[in-house]
């Protein structure tokens, strides 16, 4: 084991040699650091958190009581291979979170920096989240689900596995997303049904006013036309103006696998 003369270690938390511990970390009472576990600099572990193996965490993270992380992937067909979970740094988890490591399929989970992942959150194994995310209390994942960064997801919502939620977009609390979501726009309800731009979300995060009108123009063309989705994307390719943001949600939807919620 590893261990940083500067970090204060609980003297019931149980710490496996293998761990490395960086500088100025503090692990609570009755933590346990398993195999082959890295905990970055400066980050707190509190009272009770698990972190099973295999797990990388950035710098400055801050890990509530009753934390699970690093456990075994829920799905049938894990057989104990190797495989990560990745955190980066500043990210916080508070009470009761759980968070699987990957699978063969992937390899790896990895969970973004400066993320906020609330009370009873769930990332299930091989889902990938950004930068920034804030997954409200008791959202629950599938495997393989894809966050955007700046996603934000409200609470008691559940991901159908392999969904994705494209960048700044919001997802209202409650709700059941079983189709991709376009990046740039707020969704609610069971079933999911778009709800306009998060404009308030971009304009918090500095989206320009012709970037932000730029993506109202793509909104409505796509959604609020009355074509299928096959013909509004055709339709836009031709009529839009060139802008990054446009170009990205219009890649995220012809990309799509599992169809795009409405």
């Amino acid at each position: 084991m590893s261990t940083a003369s500067a970090s204060l270690i609980h003297r019931t938390a149980i710490v496996h040699e293998s761990a490395e511990v960086g500088e100025g970390v503090e692990i609570g009472a009755y933590a346990v650091i398993g195999p082959n576990v890295h905990v970055g600099d400066g980050t707190q572990v509190g009272a009770h958190v698990v972190i099973e193996r295999d797990t990388m965490l950035g710098r400055e993270c801050r890990i509530h009581s009753g934390a699970c992380i690093g456990g075994d992937a829920q799905d049938l067909k894990y057989a104990s291979e190797p495989v990560v979970l990745t955190i980066g740094d500043r990210t916080v988890i508070r009470e009761f979170a759980t968070l699987n490591r990957g699978t063969t399929a992937t390899g790896r989970t990895v969970i973004g920096s400066d993320c906020l992942i609330m009370a009873y959150a769930h990332v299930a194994h091989d889902c990938v989240l950004g930068d920034h995310v804030i997954l409200s209390n008791s959202v629950n994942m599938g495997g393989h689900v894809e966050l955007g960064d700046w996603v934000i997801i409200g609470g008691v919502t559940a991901i159908h596995q392999f969904v994705r939620v494209g960048a700044h977009a919001f997802c209202g609390g409650s709700s059941a997303v079983r189709k991709d979501v376009p990046p740039f726009v707020k969704a609610a309800g069971d079933p999911l049904r778009l709800l306009g731009l998060n404009t308030v979300g971009l304009q918090r995060r500095g989206f320009s006013e012709e970037d932000r009108v730029a993506l109202r123009k793509a909104y409505r063309a796509l959604f609020q036309a009355k074509l299928n989705l096959s013909d509004a994307l055709a339709q836009a390719r031709t009529t839009l103006d060139a802008n990054p943001f446009v170009e990205q949600m219009l890649q995220f939807i012809e990309s799509s696998e599992r169809g795009v919620t409405l």
